[in-house]
């Protein structure tokens, strides 16, 4: 495993946290973005191995902590579903400026949903995965 923290601001100034997952003794072919679940973090047992699996077969990985959770800066109470698009916008381009822009964005749960709507926004995106995400706005009330 090869991985490195990593730290950048959102557009409100917030200092986010993350992980970038890299490949072993070789360069990564493309890189990956991953946006973890509502009230998770980056070091929830499945976003990490995802992570390491996607940085086994040669992708770089970003995965990092929305605002208010985790080691990032921010009050989670006052924190958005369109802050999480946006904080995946600020990781994408810390990750073009740092490295190469996404190719995929995977997302598990709400974070599936955050990365649907950040992939529009990402003309460097050629795939989006989705775990669980909600499917419908019924599924979302629901679960808040």
């Amino acid at each position: 495993m090869n991985y490195k923290k990593v730290f950048f601001k959102n557009k409100e100034g917030n200092e986010l946290s993350g992980y970038l997952e890299l490949p072993l003794n070789k360069e990564p072919h493309s890189f990956v973005l991953f946006a973890h679940c509502f009230t998770c973090n980056k070091n929830f047992f499945a976003v990490k191995n995802v992570a390491r699996s996607l940085s086994e077969k040669g992708y770089g990985v970003l995965r990092f902590d929305f605002t208010g959770l985790g080691e990032s800066e921010g009050d989670f109470s006052e924190t958005t579903f369109s802050g999480n698009v946006e904080d995946l916008l600020s990781a994408a381009e810390f990750l073009e400026k740092e490295h190469s822009a996404p190719s995929l964005l995977v997302g598990h749960s709400l974070g599936g949903a955050a990365v649907i709507l950040a992939a529009k926004q990402l003309p460097s995106v050629k795939a989006v995965a989705t775990i669980g995400a909600p499917s419908s706005p019924e599924h979302v009330t629901h679960i808040m």
